[in-house]
């Protein structure tokens, strides 16, 4: 049940798809079925298989028809179908055989039905207004409805009948028929009107009985059907010309041979701006239409376009509107936040000058953050802040002068420790000096251990001992 379902909802999902609304038709009619079996049974061609014969039968069910093109001319012919069938048997000895096989005659019927789902393309060559020849072939499943085996025997020794009859039942046992049944089918006819007559043909292709012998057996139909349409046929809606199929009819579209949207008119839209190719100057940057597709300029290249950089012509900053700022005295801070717009002062005194004891306290502070690597005179990176707030120090102080003293705690080779002293302070004044400040105003010297001012019994008195000291002095 659950197959069929899913067979009735999959037709149903491509009907939906159709041209222009399904015709619903009933149809039936007889039919002749046979059962091409294949076996190594000795003697079976000669002595066996000349014994069976056609079951007659009927088939009768409901077809759908949907339009599959425009035209009208190729069309879906989904289906449902009864179907009825099978073959019989008879075979009578003669009477040297009788005696010996005990079996003047024998006949058997071997009838299986089932619920079939045809899926045909048809194709309808028109003759004249009304008729039509039609041509359709497809594949088709079945699914096993119910069955019967019947057979009887008529004894040569006490001139009696045996009978037997038994339902078939589904399964891959043996003396059981498959669940389904595939294998392709074609119809040829004329449809006149609303009535169609057919003649039909069906073919299986999959082995639908387990014998107690190593057989195959396949179905064969032939037969004819007569068939009504139940409704008139709508007319498939024509749709305008789309040479490009971009969903506009040419007649709208001002690039009929290339693919677009109905926002620029059926042309491409590359960079999705809203501005045609055919009509941007920058068809692979998105723009605006004003500047004919191409981004709105930023003519002094600050990073904000002309329309909303209130100095268009002059680089600056986004958040002070495009326009640059000043620094009138050059100290580092812009006008807009330094205290002291026209007086040069560090950025820790919010721009502006330092006084005798406030340039001390930042000279301190600064010692006290400059460090070096273990027994390196490399200056460490958490150093560069504290030096470079120094170089600004001195940058707005032209008459101050510095002497850079570097110590070491008293481990190690005293000679030793005083190279490494000189070599630290030295490495201070080099930084200065390659950051503007004139050689002239600084000046190292390095003590080694010979200045503690702690202990250096003790690991803690040993680390304060090793430092830088800066010295200012007012020229």
């Amino acid at each position: 049940m659950k197959k069929i379902c899913s067979i009735l909802i999959a037709l149903g999902s491509m009907i939906s798809l159709s041209h222009a609304q399904p015709r619903i038709g009933i149809l039936g009619g007889p039919q002749s079925s046979s059962v091409l079996e294949k076996n190594n049974i000795p003697g079976w061609d000669a002595g066996i298989k000349p014994g069976y014969s056609p079951r007659p039968g009927l088939h009768a069910g409901v077809l759908v028809e949907a339009p599959l093109s425009a035209s009208g001319d190729w069309f879906l012919q989904p289906g449902i179908l009864y179907q009825a069938k099978g073959r019989k048997f008879s075979l009578r000895n003669d009477e040297a055989t009788a005696i010996v096989s005990d079996t003047l005659f024998a006949s058997q019927q071997f009838f299986t039905n089932y619920i079939e789902f045809p899926l045909n393309v048809t194709y309808k060559i028109p003759l004249n207004e009304k008729v039509r020849i039609m041509l359709s072939a497809g594949p088709y499943i079945g699914f096993f409805y119910n069955g019967k085996q019947k057979s009887e025997t008529r004894i040569y020794s006490s001139n009696s009948y045996k009978n037997d009859e038994f339902s078939l039942e589904a399964g891959r046992d043996e003396e059981k028929v498959r669940t389904t049944d595939a294998g392709v089918n074609a119809r040829a006819g004329v449809e006149i009107g609303s009535v169609f007559l057919t003649a039909y043909a069906s073919r299986g292709l999959t082995n639908f009985y387990t014998a107690p012998y190593d057989a195959s057996f396949k179905h064969q139909v032939i037969g004819a059907s007569l068939g009504l349409w139940l409704n008139k046929p709508t007319a498939a809606i024509r749709q305008p010309k789309d040479s490009d199929k971009d969903g506009i009819p040419d007649a709208l579209d001002e690039c009929p041979t290339l693919p677009g949207i109905a926002a620029t008119q059926g042309c491409p839209d590359r960079d999705g701006d809203g501005v045609a190719d055919i009509r941007d100057k920058c068809p692979d940057i998105a723009g605006t239409s004003k500047y004919d597709g191409c981004p709105v300029p930023d003519s002094d290249n600050d990073g904000l376009n002309d329309e909303e950089d209130e100095c268009p012509n002059e680089p600056g900053l986004k958040q002070y509107g495009g326009c640059p700022l000043r620094d009138t005295d050059g100290d580092g801070l812009d006008d807009n936040i330094d205290k002291c717009p026209t007086e040069a002062g560090p950025a820790s005194n919010k721009g502006c000058p330092l006084t005798k004891n406030d340039l001390i306290d930042q000279v301190n502070y600064a010692a006290k953050n400059i460090l070096f690597n273990v027994n390196s005179d490399v200056i460490s990176d958490a150093s560069y802040v504290s030096l470079n707030e120094l170089i600004v120090l001195l940058s707005t102080n032209s008459t101050l002068h510095l002497t850079i003293e570097g110590h070491t705690d008293a481990t190690g080779s005293a000679k030793l420790n005083k190279q490494l002293s000189q070599r630290r302070a030295e490495s201070v004044l080099r930084y200065l000096v390659e950051k503007g400040i004139e050689r002239s105003r600084l000046k190292a010297i390095g003590y080694g251990s010979e200045r503690p001012i702690a202990s250096n019994s003790a690991k803690e008195g040993q680390a304060i001992n090793r430092r830088v000291e800066l010295k200012l002095e007012d020229h």
